[in-house]
């Protein structure tokens, strides 16, 4: 057993885990934050993907432990954020969805490349999307989706 001391979606959270226990699993079993989706358990699908400290992290191999003292964000903590807004809205609008397995992962993915500004092209926004994996989409509508929502938080001067 270990003590974790975290900041989930911006709650202070302190109490005592496995030490195996993964960030993945802390989340939805103890957290019961079940839009960190669980697919392949090896980091490959990135249907996993949260933020710890403003980067894009797989849950299901990083250890909750190994993120003690620092910020977690899931996609659940999104609701006041002016960038995923508008990626949510251009994921609808370009049909960049199906299942929505993928979804929470990757809108994070999308979110943190636009903020860096990794969308210049076509090939560029797929390169980066490399560790996301959809297996409805075709990821054309994906792509889509994220070059509207870089240009859209481009011209709206959000930071991008």
């Amino acid at each position: 057993m270990g003590q974790i001391s975290v900041n989930i979606n911006h709650k202070n959270i302190a109490e005592q885990i496995e030490d195996r226990t993964t960030l993945a699993d802390f989340l939805r079993n103890t957290k019961h934050l079940t839009g960190t989706h669980i697919a392949c358990e090896l980091g490959v699908c990135g249907s996993c993907t949260v933020l710890v400290n403003d980067e894009p992290v797989r849950s299901c191999i990083t250890l909750a432990l190994a993120v003690s003292g620092k910020a977690v964000r899931t996609i659940e903590d999104f609701d006041d954020d002016q960038a995923m807004k508008v990626i949510r809205e251009c994921f609808s609008e370009a049909h960049g969805l199906q299942c929505g397995f993928c979804t929470p992962g990757m809108l994070i993915t999308v979110r943190d490349i636009i903020l860096r500004g990794k969308c210049q092209n076509q090939e560029q926004i797929r390169n980066e999307l490399a560790g996301n994996l959809c297996r409805c989409t075709g990821y054309m509508g994906i792509v889509k989706a994220t070059e509207l929502a870089f240009e859209r938080l481009k011209d709206a001067d959000h930071s991008v």
